[in-house]
């Protein structure tokens, strides 16, 4: 058949089905899968049962609860959906069902899904259960018109992305459970995304001698030892802005204090502080070797102030995502495709932010991101209040999801 022709055929069946996938967007909204506390499961058995209803067949992987708990999770279940054409390459389609929790300032019930001015806003509608529907009906397009496609398209739909990703695409990769030569991962706006930071998560407890108010002085203070440690900190946050990053999108690495902790009473020299910092690593840096420069900056600060120790503790490290492979081709043919569906120039860029991406590319997968959203993550508030996603955006990253996997396994 002229492929001219099967992408119209296509493109038609998407058009003819956007009611029944912006409905069933809804319901992947309205069924709230908030990470933390990251108890999932119940999700993922609600969208198991939509995918059967579509005569889909799904695996459910339930990830053991002691390995689910070690990342911060309280259940999950990952879900494959196997198409098998004919041989060929395999392309997995992966996209979080998991969601930060929604926070206060919105103008709407976060699970309402209420569409407004031809977004619709809630939770998750954006990041990334938008591209539960993109794959979705793009793997429906392919099947309902026996596209003659060499090879297999699996969908990845995952719960573990908010808190690293080793319980979702990690875990699947690790097990064996999937071996694809190709990955799309959701995306967040027009464009397809090439590569993003790393970020590495570190647990610095500050550790002096408690002692009376009345008498500071026959204690070591460790909120005064950590308000050096951060002032420490801060100059060297300073000084990353000289490094700048190659990659259009992405800048330079950054480092942001999250959360301090500790304190007996306020008549007592605190005896323990607990500060979390958040270090982005741009794709030019090696991970180990960031750490490696932090640990020792904290040790050396710690050394000079007597009466102090600090423990470092890694929670997360996510290296950069980096094209690998055919990332290249694959790129090129989203590009082409989402071009043509958007009908204006659609480009490779970089992310500031991390996903699970990375984890395929880690594996050897090409791998890109692409998926439904605005022109960027801000226009979609990612993890704000009032998150949303333009509707007229599920059908074009649809059709061009649907079109790339003809040209690629075309």
């Amino acid at each position: 058949m002229d492929k001219t022709l099967l992408k119209q055929q296509l493109a038609d069946w998407i058009d003819q089905h956007t009611e029944e996938q912006i409905d069933f967007l809804s319901r992947v909204v309205q069924c709230p899968s908030d990470n933390p506390p990251g108890n999932c499961a119940p999700h993922a058995l609600m969208t198991a049962a939509l995918l059967e209803d579509m005569q889909l067949a799904v695996e459910q992987h339930v990830v053991p609860n002691d390995f689910a708990n070690s990342t911060g999770l309280e259940s999950a279940i990952n879900l494959i959906v196997r198409e098998r054409f004919a041989d060929g390459p395999t392309v997995a389609l992966n996209a979080h069902g998991d969601v930060v929790p929604p926070g206060s300032g919105w103008s709407v019930d976060p699970y309402s899904a209420t569409v407004r001015d031809g977004w619709m806003i809630g939770r998750g509608a954006a990041v990334s259960k938008s591209d539960f529907a993109t794959y979705t009906f793009a793997l429906r397009a392919l099947k309902a018109l026996d596209v003659p496609l060499q090879g297999s398209i699996e969908l990845h739909f995952t719960y573990d992305e908010e808190t690293g990703g080793l319980a979702g695409p990690g875990w699947i990769l690790q097990q064996g459970l999937s071996k694809p030569d190709y990955a799309i991962c959701a995306g967040f706006s027009y464009n397809v995304t090439t590569a993003h930071n790393g970020c590495l998560h570190l647990q610095v407890t500050v550790r002096g001698t408690s002692a009376h108010a009345a008498r500071p002085d026959t204690g070591h203070d460790a909120l005064e030892a950590a308000n050096k440690l951060m002032t420490t900190l801060y100059a060297y946050r300073d000084g990353l802005a000289a490094t700048v990053s190659a990659t259009p999108g992405i800048t330079s690495p950054t480092i942001v204090i999250g959360t301090i902790h500790g304190g007996i009473n306020t008549n007592v020299v605190p005896d323990e502080v607990t500060l979390r910092l958040d270090r982005r690593i741009i794709p030019e840096e090696n991970p180990e070797e960031v750490e490696a420069q932090l640990r020792l900056l904290i040790e050396q600060t710690a050394n000079k102030l007597a009466g102090i120790q600090c423990n470092v503790e890694r929670i997360l490290l996510a290296a950069p995502f980096k094209p690998v492979g055919d990332a290249a081709r694959l790129r090129d043919i989203v590009c082409a495709e989402a071009s043509t569906a958007l009908g204006e120039a659609v480009t490779p860029i970089g992310v500031p932010l991390y996903s699970d991406a990375r984890l395929y590319a880690e594996a050897g997968v090409a791998t890109v991101m692409y998926g439904a959203g605005p022109r960027t993550l801000l226009d979609a508030n990612g993890h704000r209040a009032d998150e949303k996603v333009p509707l007229f955006t599920l059908p074009v990253a649809t059709k061009t999801i649907a079109w790339s996997l003809l040209e690629l396994l075309g």
